[in-house]
């Protein structure tokens, strides 16, 4: 097979040669032969780059083989940042197969039931997460979305927008260079030269400076200049002779650009539409904690939400089980009795449709249960699918591997039964003014002020005052020579400070019109007032919500009496029919009864939880979520590296009420009829 490669190189070269010629014969006709020589060398070292490369020789970009240019070894990869890699919310790499209906099939059902109460499940989770979880996939569809412990810290210490970086705009600056020049040329004037047409030099400068910009947009600098000078000129007193000059200068805007206000709003830097200053990233820093606090309220929020899920999946299991020992029993005593008959096939038929159910209750499909923004934004209670998924769902969230094998968690909390009423104008005040929502909105609001105070500056032409004052020393020698000698040494004469010079002056510019600060005012006008109308609708909507959570509090807890009395005559109903001897006349109205009485207990325990979940997106629109549940908010502000979250003691009222401030009355339980058996802990 042919070397294409090799071909290539030999063609490059051919071509190459008379180029080369003709380069060469040029140069020997024309310069002298003894730079032709030099530049001959430097183009036959160059042409081989300008004829080209052949794909065969490039060598890998990060080494490694030639054709994985653009890879590396994993083993290679340096560690980026060791930042909280002691963590407790570490990925999990692997996990404990899942509970499958064949458990059940084949009697490997867990054998043991961790009880889990509300107040753990909400502290484990808070203590082994740092992303913010949700129950929609985001954090593979869209993690950049996700909220997690870092977000108002990232935002913080963003080199480009944080406070830092604004800060570092003030923060005083040291720069130093150093050039070092031979110089030989022929000058047509001998005044150029100082008196010679050959003039030959060699030249040092050497310059240090110290900068400083003030919050009132003053500008301090600092500076020394050295140079050191030797040339052949006959006008010289020395052959060589230093110059050192120490240059205090300073420069104050007096219209654009002046004042506190602007520079710490829009930074030294800023222009029109890029405003950075130090005031503007605080507010940044607070819209990302709010989003922080957002977020949280959220996860909490989820955590609620799927632990009475997990709750009334039990329950509906339970009652499940019951119908189906039941209509099992039913069924074996006329299969006994009346083999082959009717009513023995329908009483198989009624014990198929609960095993059915009780199959489907046990595992469940896939279906996100009771989240944020299904229906309102707190959740509204969605019937789950099955004990199973909805176990895997709450330990998703807080942060427990998602199976153990043989265990499976149990709520241990039950819902409350007493009626809480909230004073209207409180709440509404209360969540006004703590919504995150709202809080985000209102420093946006403060942020659109800012940049129109800031940027009506711009509208003003720039006037600046400068000053300068200079000290100035020459000598032959840098230094040693007695203070204030002329001629000896730069830094003695520099010292004597005879020799001063300054200078005052002021520079003016406009541009005429003001096309651009005009357009950037009137957006600024624009972007405040679109923030202010988003507020008002915002506020509205908040008011809104509220006013559905508390009157889905009041018929959520009106229907739990109403289905309380509906159970309890269902099931009164059943024993009633059961009691009897003879079941032929009523054979019909029993089998309708057991189905009567399992939908009747299902709607009784989902009122329960649709109470209690109404109950919690109450304190979730009004954002005491945190407080009810025993927990602060931890501001990186004030000492802690993150926005965090700890536990805090929770008052007794507290825990016996989660409406902080808002008066409540209790009511007798309500206690399901004598007939109805509970469960016994840890049985499904």
């Amino acid at each position: 097979m042919p070397n294409f490669a090799s071909s290539s190189q030999q063609n490059q070269q051919q071509l190459q040669q008379p180029v080369r010629g003709a380069t060469r014969s040029l140069f020997l006709r024309v310069l002298s032969p003894r730079l032709s020589k030099i530049l001959l060398a430097l183009v036959s070292a160059v042409s081989p780059i300008l004829g080209g490369c052949s794909t065969a020789n490039k060598a890998p970009l990060l080494g490694g083989h030639a054709d994985s240019t653009y890879e590396t070894e994993a083993d290679d990869r340096p560690e980026v940042s060791a930042f909280d890699v002691d963590g407790d919310d570490r990925p999990l790499a692997t996990c404990d197969s899942p509970h499958t209906i064949r458990d059940e099939l084949e009697n490997e059902i867990p054998k043991e039931y961790r009880p889990i109460g509300l107040r753990e499940a909400i502290d484990y989770a808070l203590h082994h997460s740092r992303v913010m979880r949700d129950l929609g996939g985001s954090v593979l569809l869209a993690p950049e979305r996700m909220q997690t412990k870092y977000t108002a810290a990232l935002v913080n210490a963003d080199p480009r927008i944080g406070v830092e970086a604004a800060l570092s705009d003030f923060d005083p600056r040291f720069t130093a260079s150093g050039d070092f020049e031979n110089n030989h040329r022929l000058l047509n004037n001998v005044f150029y030269g100082g008196g010679t047409r050959n003039f030959s030099q060699n030249l040092n400068v050497f310059q240090a400076q110290v900068s400083k910009q003030a919050a009132t947009g003053t500008q301090y600098f600092l500076r020394n200049f050295t140079d050191y000078n030797n040339n052949n000129a006959p006008g010289n007193q020395f052959p060589g002779a230093w110059n050192s000059n120490i240059e205090a200068q300073v420069r104050q805007p007096l219209l654009q650009g002046a004042g506190t206000d602007f520079n710490r709003i829009a930074g030294p830097t800023s222009g029109v539409g890029n405003l950075r200053g130090v005031l503007i990233a605080r507010v940044n820093t607070k819209i990302g904690q709010a989003d922080f606090e957002l977020g949280l309220r959220d996860f909490i929020s989820n955590i609620v939400n799927s632990y009475w899920d997990l709750y009334f999946a039990y329950r509906d299991l339970d009652a499940k089980v019951r119908a189906r020992d039941n209509a099992l029993e039913m069924w074996q005593k006329l299969e006994a009795n009346e083999a082959g008959s009717t009513q023995a096939m329908a009483a198989q038929e009624q014990y198929l449709r609960f095993e059915e159910d009780v199959q489907n209750s046990l595992t469940g499909k896939q279906f996100f249960g009771t989240r944020t923004n299904n229906g309102t934004q707190g959740g509204t209670f969605q019937l789950p699918s099955g004990v199973h998924v909805a176990e895997r769902r709450l330990r998703l969230l807080i942060g427990m591997p998602i199976t153990e094998r043989g265990v499976l968690l149990r709520p241990a909390d039950e819902p409350k039964i007493a009626r809480f009423e909230y004073d209207w104008d409180t709440i509404v005040c209360e969540a006004i003014d703590r919504r995150p929502e709202l809080k985000r909105q209102r420093l946006r609001i403060r942020r659109r002020e800012m940049e129109l105070l800031a940027t009506r500056n711009f509208l003003k032409p720039r006037l600046d005052a400068t000053g300068l004052y200079r000290l100035r020393g020459f000598g032959e020698t840098l230094a040693g020579g007695p203070v204030g000698d002329q001629g000896v040494s730069a830094w003695g004469n520099l010292l004597g400070a005879d020799y001063q010079e300054w200078q005052l002056g002021f520079e003016f510019s406009i541009a005429i019109g003001q096309r651009q600060a005009h357009v950037a005012v009137h957006a600024a006008e624009l972007a405040l007032a679109s923030d202010r109308a988003l507020l008002e609708e915002q506020e509205r909507q908040v008011v809104h919500d509220l006013t559905n959570a508390v009157a889905e509090l009041d018929r959520a807890y009106t229907l739990c009496q109403t289905t309380l009395t509906r159970f309890r005559t269902s099931k009164n109903l059943v024993v009633s029919l059961e009691a009897k001897e003879d079941w032929n006349p009523n054979f019909e109205r029993l089998i309708d009864g057991q189905r009567r009485a399992v939908d009747a207990e299902r709607s009784f325990y989902q009122s329960q939880i649709e109470y209690e979940v109404a109950l919690k997106n109450v304190s979730y629109e009004k954002n005491s979520l945190m407080e009810d549940y025993g927990f602060e908010v931890l501001d990186f502000d004030k000492g802690h590296a993150t926005t965090s979250f700890r536990s805090r003691q929770v008052s007794p009222a507290l825990k016996s009420s989660p409406t902080t401030g808002a008066p409540a009355t209790a009511v007798p339980k309500p206690e399901p009829a004598p007939a109805v058996e509970e469960p016994a802990p840890g049985q499904p």
